[in-house]
């Protein structure tokens, strides 16, 4: 059996442990959250290094993405560099394939129609392959990524605004303490309701949960909700707040939605390839080799089919 085990600067109540079965392979899988502790990341990270298959990089990210442009985050850089021997890896890949290939899949099932709908994508340098397959659809966007990683209200419309702003200030976002851009630990559970006009403004919200958890409305009638990593919790509080739909990108492994972080680990170990060897389409057909799919869900209802 190989494990894989996310380590994240998030909170350990968010902490799930999962055994799956993935291309003929058993797998242990296991989010560990450190409520915030860089320290004990990487002290987790180097107990565990070589004894794991691969680690994923929780509730950070190494790179911000702009088009081919990337910028390396600075707080990440001492927790990647804590795996001598096991592979680490944050989900940037998975999130440029796997995420484009469900906006894709969404649409041409016939469960969520993009075409001239106001769509809220809370930070797009975080999900860039996603901004760029929905604007492809014809959605009217709305990047958050100044709104609710900086604090400063100005929403962009367009991913050529967006990638212009990146230039000039994503290598500065980049070199501030990550707490100050990301909610980690505890501050995962605080709510924020200062922007709430920019839910109410847009029927799809997409993109990162824990910005669209820590911002959005107790009243969230009809939206439907595209992200990534979400709990039993989670889905009942966005029932109750009466989202329609829900996606995630990535598949529900026993009642859990986990990071892209721990779908990139788990196809990192089954090629036996390092990170750095292994490219986008490589990830595109690993995704389709495993019949990774979508996880949709109508409050009420659970649909499933495989990508074709």
């Amino acid at each position: 059996m190989k494990r894989v085990v996310s380590v994240s600067l998030g909170s350990s109540a968010r902490d799930h442990r999962v055994i799956a079965n993935i291309m003929n392979e058993e797998f242990e899988i296991e989010r560990i959250g450190t409520n915030g502790s860089m320290e004990k990341a990487i002290k987790l990270i180097e107990q565990l290094d070589g004894k794991v298959a691969a680690f994923g990089m929780g509730g950070i990210d190494l790179y911000l993405n702009s088009g081919n442009k990337r910028y390396i985050i600075k707080d990440a850089k001492p927790i990647n560099a804590a795996a001598k021997i096991s592979p680490i890896l944050d989900g940037s890949f998975v999130k440029n394939t796997l995420e484009r290939k469900v906006i894709k899949y969404i649409r041409d099932k016939g469960i969520v129609d993009f075409k001239n709908k106001n769509v809220l994508l809370v930070c797009g340098l975080d999900r860039f392959g996603m901004a760029e397959a929905i604007t492809q659809e014809g959605a009217l966007l709305t990047f958050g990524d100044l709104i609710f990683s900086i604090g400063l209200d100005y929403p962009i419309h367009s991913i050529k605004a967006l990638q212009l702003i990146a230039g000039i200030l994503a290598p500065i976002i980049c070199r501030m303490p990550f707490e100050m851009i990301y909610p980690t630990g505890e501050k995962q559970h605080e709510k924020n309701y200062k922007y709430t006009k920019y839910f109410h403004e847009n029927e799809i919200i997409a993109g990162d949960f824990l910005y669209i958890k820590r911002y959005m409305p107790d009243d969230m009638k009809d939206k439907i909700v595209i992200t990534n990593t979400v709990t039993a919790k989670d889905i009942e509080e966005l029932n109750k707040s009466g989202v329609k739909l829900l996606i995630t990108t990535t598949p529900e492994l026993d009642g859990r939605s986990f990071g892209t972080n721990v779908i990139e680990a788990v196809l990192t170990a089954i090629s036996g390839k390092k990170p750095g060897d292994i490219k986008e389409e490589e990830f595109d057909n690993l995704i389709d080799m495993a019949g990774f799919i979508p996880r949709v869900e109508h409050f009420g209802k659970y649909e499933e089919q495989a990508f074709k």
